[in-house]
């Protein structure tokens, strides 16, 4: 009898009241809800680049490329020179160098980026009479940066902003602001005034002798 009483006690089972049921619940919530909050966060920034990538990406590709400078130094204006009457007798006006960046011109193809090349630089040699293959040289080039000319007048940048609106080219040809040397007067009191170079440097004259003062303080545009 005692056996029999004894298994019976065994057999019974205790149930304690605890809340590790709950906790654990609780628990997997959690995990649950930041599974989820994860998913979603990843799912949103996955479109937010798909819409940047495919949607906008030429967009901000020209936007960038507007807003990026070449690190150069910029030649400040020339300053005049005046008789002692007041009257200018050599001048600086506005004009402006034509540079391209070879590097746009790269397309996804090997067809399609010669025939970009080709068109640019056909392009640019007709507006400034150049010879073409010097220019697709320099437009097919590893440079980052080549010159196709400098001292150029308005009209001829007039020309060249209507041909790249009309073959929707906005990105690689480059239009720097520069400065020309002007004598009003062209070749009166010449062996006096003197001339400059190329780049403006004063190469006789008061435009040597007073170089350093009419040259102004280059700036770096970076």
């Amino acid at each position: 009898m005692k056996n029999k009483k004894n298994l019976k006690n065994k057999s019974k089972v205790l149930k304690i009241n605890t809340n590790l049921n709950s906790r654990n619940f609780i628990h997997f919530k959690k995990l649950k809800f930041t599974l989820l909050a994860t998913i979603i966060i990843l799912f949103l920034l996955i479109c937010r680049i798909g819409f940047l990538q495919f949607v906008q990406g030429n967009y901000l590709k020209e936007l960038a490329y507007s807003q990026q400078t070449i690190n150069q130094i910029i030649s400040p204006k020339r300053g005049n020179i005046y008789d002692s009457t007041g009257k200018a007798v050599a001048i600086s006006a506005q004009v402006d160098t034509i540079t391209v960046n070879p590097s746009k011109f790269i397309k996804s193809s090997e067809e399609s980026t010669k025939n970009l090349q080709e068109k640019v630089a056909k392009g640019l040699s007709e507006i400034f009479n150049l010879d073409y293959n010097e220019v697709l040289n320099k437009v097919s080039s590893k440079s980052q940066v080549e010159t196709i000319i400098k001292k150029v007048e308005q009209e001829k940048v007039d020309q060249l902003k209507t041909w790249m609106n009309e073959n929707d080219i906005s990105i690689g040809i480059n239009i720097d602001e520069d400065t020309k040397r002007y004598y009003p007067y062209n070749s009166v009191a010449s062996n006096v005034i003197g001339f400059c170079g190329n780049d403006n440097q004063g190469l006789s004259g008061i435009e040597s002798q007073w170089d350093s003062i009419l040259t102004g303080t280059p700036r770096k545009n970076c």
